[in-house]
């Protein structure tokens, strides 16, 4: 696949209209609010990183983006009932977590040099739990190949029982998207073990600033390294 991807026209008709319904729906169940978008890059290529609590975290960040987001979900959603049918819908790009796929990355890596914007989880599957994992090396492997900017996205109260809380229980329950400054990473020179553990220590970095947006009890194992914006 080369530079030159295009959003093919089914998802240029249906991307609109799934933003446009769950954006109703979430401000229907919750109250959103969204700080920082000051900090966003607005029509050049960049990567969002977010940390991935629950199936909610995609929807509402891709929804609330002011601009359309190329999404990375993980393979095995494709085949819940309904969860599926939406992510085939929107265009979401399958990956098997923990697997290297190189013709994955070579699509994710067209994507960004085509000028689109793209939104993954850097910890390479859901938590499960408000605390973050460690984030899986992909991320930095990604921005080393195209040299985009990261933005980290702090997505805070999509809980597992975010459904039972906001439809069930109607307690409108509040969402927030707090989107912090580009981060460049820096560059990698070595090679062979060392290179893993520089693309490991790069997407750790994207963690720190992503941390010391979130609170606390969302940081995880990122705690004691938390870097705060100025």
């Amino acid at each position: 696949m080369s530079d030159t991807y295009r959003v093919p026209l089914r998802f240029r008709i249906s991307r609109p209209i799934l933003r446009t319904v769950f954006r109703a729906l979430f401000h229907t169940l919750a109250r959103v609010t969204i700080t920082g978008k000051e900090n966003i890059p607005y029509s050049k290529p960049y990567i969002v990183a977010i940390n991935h609590v629950s199936i909610y975290d995609p929807p509402l960040a891709a929804a609330f983006w002011p601009e359309q987001l190329e999404v990375i979900g993980a393979s095995d959603v494709f085949e819940k009932p309904g969860q599926g049918q939406l992510l085939r819908a929107y265009g979401v790009i399958p990956v098997h977590s923990g697997d290297y796929d190189r013709t994955l990355f070579t699509r994710i890596i067209s994507v960004i040099k085509a000028g689109h914007p793209l939104l993954i989880a850097p910890e390479g599957g859901r938590s499960h739990v408000m605390a973050m994992n460690r984030a899986k090396p992909g991320i930095a492997y990604i921005v080393e190949k195209t040299g985009a900017p990261v933005l980290p996205l702090a997505v805070i109260g999509t809980t597992e029982d975010f459904w039972q809380r906001a439809a069930k229980h109607r307690e409108y329950p509040p969402l927030e998207l707090r989107i912090g400054k580009p981060i460049m990473l820096p560059a990698i020179t070595v090679k062979g073990t060392e290179k893993h553990e520089a693309r490991q220590r790069n997407a750790d970095l994207v963690m720190y600033h992503l941390a010391g947006l979130l609170p606390e009890e969302y940081r995880g194992v990122y705690a004691e390294s938390a870097i705060f914006a100025s």
